[in-house]
Formats: structure tokens, sequence, C-alpha cells
């Protein structure tokens, strides 16, 4: 016979709000370290189940306990994900994320989170992915970044600053939100109406577009090099008949979700210098559309909630902290796209069809 034990206020809820809590910083972590929110929230769902079952008497700091867990998970993650993506067909790029609610992403500051640097993070490997993050963008110190990576300081000082040589050799000065906004807008604007010429003005000439369809068809399957390639592909008919335009926020960035007959089908967004734009990143894949219209409720519910089971069933004076935990995974990152109502269009103009992979 199972006996039914009653938590008390200090056991449960405390264990709820403080997770709660934190929660978005765990999110931030390790969406950094994976590029994937849906991975991501698996890591999040694995550290609060490890929590509940923690003798929570014993941790002086929650916080610091719950990071490091996430951390170390994250980069296990980040291992199997390596060989997995291997399999991946064409370019593959990160999940983007509505960052409109929290631009920081759980973050101090909003570092490591624009899409471009987190693919160039994809050529580190997950330890040195994680210490620059926690550096960087949660402002951790040497001995405490040492600590969850078990390493020494000295080694940890000696990743972190490989880690951003390697970044700097990769990536270019970015423009700031305000220009980079300005540039997207007139780079629709030139590929909805056909004007080359305007596009290639906007383009860098060892311009390149990656497009992440795994293996959709019509989806290209190889990234496409330089201006006047990149120009023509940007103005392929069949990717602008009928459909809305609606501009969005994505990863601390200006972006645009392309619906058509009320469905959104394609994101895009730039990366770009003073130069002008030396990246396109189109995503087909219909499960990152879903996970970027899901990423919207995140930083607004809270993980799902703990299971009643005999010994930590839930009581009335614990339910409305329980309750904030909702059931986010219940209804967040896997939900239908076909579902999401597309926004308001930028740029209305008719276009024909074609048949180049985009």
């Amino acid at each position: 016979m199972c006996l039914e034990t009653r938590p008390t206020q200090s056991t449960l809820d405390q264990a709820v709000s403080g997770f709660v809590e934190v929660r978005p910083r765990l999110f931030g972590i390790a969406y950094r370290v994976l590029g994937s929110a849906v991975e991501a929230e698996d890591v999040v769902q694995e550290v609060w189940l490890r929590w509940q079952k923690t003798d929570r008497s014993a941790v002086v700091s929650p916080v610091a306990y719950l990071s490091s867990t996430t951390t170390r998970l994250a980069i296990n993650v980040a291992q199997s994900a390596r060989v997995r993506r291997e399999t991946y067909i064409g370019p593959w790029l990160p999940e983007p994320i509505d960052t409109s609610t929290d631009p920081e992403v759980g973050a101090q500051r909003g570092e490591a989170l624009e899409l471009a640097l987190l693919l160039v993070l994809e050529k580190l490997n997950p330890n040195e992915r994680a210490a620059y993050v926690l550096r960087e963008a949660f402002d951790y110190d040497y001995a405490e970044i040492a600590e969850i990576l078990h390493l020494s300081p000295v080694n940890v000082r000696k990743i972190v600053s490989r880690a951003r040589k390697h970044l700097s050799a990769e990536q270019r000065e970015t423009v700031d939100t305000a220009e980079h906004r300005r540039l997207l807008e007139a780079f629709v604007l030139a590929a909805r109406t056909g004007n080359v010429a305007s596009l290639e003005a906007l383009l860098t000439p060892d311009a390149v577009s990656l497009s992440d369809g795994n293996g959709i068809r019509g989806t290209a399957r190889i990234p496409v090099l330089g201006r006047a390639r990149v120009a023509k592909l940007a103005t392929y008919a069949r990717l602008w008949s009928e459909v809305d335009v609606q501009g969005i926020q994505a990863n601390g960035r200006s972006a645009v979700m392309i619906h058509r007959d009320g469905r959104p089908t394609t994101f895009m967004t730039i990366a770009a210098s003073q130069e002008g734009i030396y990246q396109l990143m189109w995503v087909f894949n219909p499960s990152k559309i879903t996970t970027y219209l899901d990423s919207r409720s995140r930083s607004m519910s809270a993980l799902g909630a703990p299971e009643a089971q005999c010994g930590t069933r839930l009581h009335a004076h614990q339910a409305s902290a329980a309750d904030t935990l909702g059931s986010h995974l219940k209804t967040g990152i896997r939900r239908s796209a076909a579902q999401a109502r597309p926004g308001r269009g930028l740029v209305n103009a008719p276009a024909g069809r074609g048949s180049q992979d985009l």
C-alpha cells in the first residue's frame, strides 16, 4: 500500500518557486550551447526532474547548482547532436527564437545570441562553447566556470581566449539593430520587386546564402556564393508570389516570416557589416518554423508541472506554486505551425513563377 506523505511549504513549494525564478537563465545557457530551442527545453526539463530528486537542504546555492547541471547536460547533448547534424541534408542553421519579450534570453548581456554567431559557435567543441557562453553572456568568473567544467581556472582562461580568437577570425563587426533592420527591409523590397541591381548594391562581393530545409524539395542543399548568384536567387519568383511578409524579432535582430495561404512557410534574416549584407539565412524546415512560433510563449510560461505521484502529491496549499510551472511542454515547443496566423505584410508586390532552388 502506498502511503501518501504531505510535502511541506519548505520542500516542493520552494523547489518550484526557486526553479521558476532561474529557469530563463537555464534555457539561455542551454540554447546558446546547443543552438536548438527544442534540445534546450529538453535539457531544462531534465534539470527540473533532477532538482526534484536532489537533497536541496544540502545545496548552498540553488542558482549555481542548477546552472552547473544545465551546462553539463547541454555539453553532453551537444556531443551527440554533432553526430546527428552530420546526417542533416543541406546547410544546418540554429533554430531561431522570438526575443521580443526577452532580448537577452536569460543572460546578463545579449551576447552569443545572433544566428550568425551561433552558427560560428558550432565550430567550437562543446566545452569551448560552454566556457565562452558562460563568460561572455552570463558574466561568470573563471573560477566558477572551472568548477562547472571540472577544469582549472588557467585552462578555462586559455579556452575562452582561444574561443574569442576563433570567433573574431570568423565573425565580422556587425551593424547596430537600426541599420540591420534598414538593410533587411531594403533587401526584402528589392527581392519582392525583382530589382537585382538594388540587391547587388546591398550585398558584399563574397555574400553567401544558406538554406535550411533538411532535404525539402526546391531548397538549395549547398551554400550559394557570390553577390550575383545570391541576388539572382533572392528574386526567385515562386518565393514571393501571393505571400504575406511579416516583420518579426529573432535572436535580438530583425527578421521576416513569409506566409503562404495563411501558413508560415519561410523564415529569413541577414547578417550585415558596414560593407553590406554578407550572409542570408533562410529556414524552410517546418519543425524549426514551429519552434520559432512556439518560442513566443517560452518566456511567459514555465516548465511542465511536476507529476502527482505517491509521496509527492500536490495539495491545495501548493497548487499555485506548481501551476506557475504550467503546461509549457504540453502546448509549447511542438505545437502545429499550421495554426499560426500571418501578420501584416511589409510589401505587397505581384510576382511570377520560377524554377530554381532557394
